[in-house]
């Protein structure tokens, strides 16, 4: 079923360094389970996709591993830190080392695209002087090939653009983890291959370890050194996009049979 252009591990992963470490991770809205009891981690310097249909509790997972939903039980390391330990000064500390790249792009409509960069910077590191803020915009800028978008507004952009955008404005704190929310979604084939090749260049580039939500099977193979697939609010399986697919499991199959974009 699978074949063989899966991504082409070319960054050192270290699997005695997990950076996140989930152990029976539970979580529920009412009387609706959406997490009941996974256990995940995810290594220095690699890039983990968690596949999964809309509703399997993929954003879930993610906005827990930013401290922005807490767990109903079970534990959630990031770099080190319990974080439904941590007070608010300690969890906005950690948060300034994970970059969160929303589904929406999350820029703010009445700020040009330098104004947008700017903002973190100003909010997270006030030593900065104007020259050191201005080339850290340049080079974020640079990294994600929209140098000319500097004074342009959210408005004026494409969705591949502002999707660009939104990862450079994560990117301008220099994060050791990223966290993609669906970053494929609503884009049109050729931008989604782009947007592909972006998250793997921040992974060469930044040295991050990344965490990637998606049910876009082209997305999960050009991007992902490791894939887990999430159904039902357990993992039903992990490895390879290769190893992943190789299943007569129903689940799996018509998942695969759905999603996947024949010829990519």
């Amino acid at each position: 079923m699978a074949n063989s252009m899966a991504k082409t591990i070319s960054t050192p992963i270290d699997r005695s360094r997990p950076v996140i470490s989930i152990r029976g991770l539970k979580k529920g809205f009412g009387n609706m389970q959406v997490l009941k009891g996974v256990d995940l981690d995810v290594y220095h310097g690699e890039n983990l996709v968690v596949l999964g249909r809309s509703g399997s509790g993929k954003s879930v997972l993610i906005k827990i591993m930013a401290g922005l939903l807490k767990p109903d039980a079970g534990t959630v390391s990031v770099l080190g830190r319990d974080i439904a330990r941590l007070n608010t000064k300690e969890l906005q500390a950690l948060r300034t080392r994970i970059g969160f790249s929303f589904q929406n792009s999350a820029l703010y409509d009445g700020m040009d695209v330098r104004a947008n960069l700017e903002f973190p910077l100003v909010r997270n590191k006030r030593h900065l002087s104007h020259s050191q803020i201005d080339a850290a915009i340049a080079k974020v800028l640079d990294d994600v090939g929209l140098s000319q978008t500097l004074y342009q507004m959210p408005s004026e952009l494409s969705g591949g653009q502002r999707k660009r955008i939104g990862i450079a404005r994560t990117l301008i704190l220099q994060p050791e983890i990223m966290l993609y929310d669906e970053p494929t979604a609503g884009l049109d084939p050729v931008t989604s291959v782009e947007i592909n090749d972006l998250i793997n260049e921040v992974q060469e580039r930044y040295h991050t370890s990344s965490v990637i939500i998606t049910h876009d099977l082209t997305c999960a193979k050009a991007t992902g050194d490791r894939l887990v697939m999430l159904s039902e609010g357990q993992f039903l399986r992990q490895g390879s996009f290769e190893e992943v697919f190789d299943t007569d499991d129903p689940k799996v199959k018509n998942f695969y049979n759905y999603n996947f974009i024949a010829g990519s």
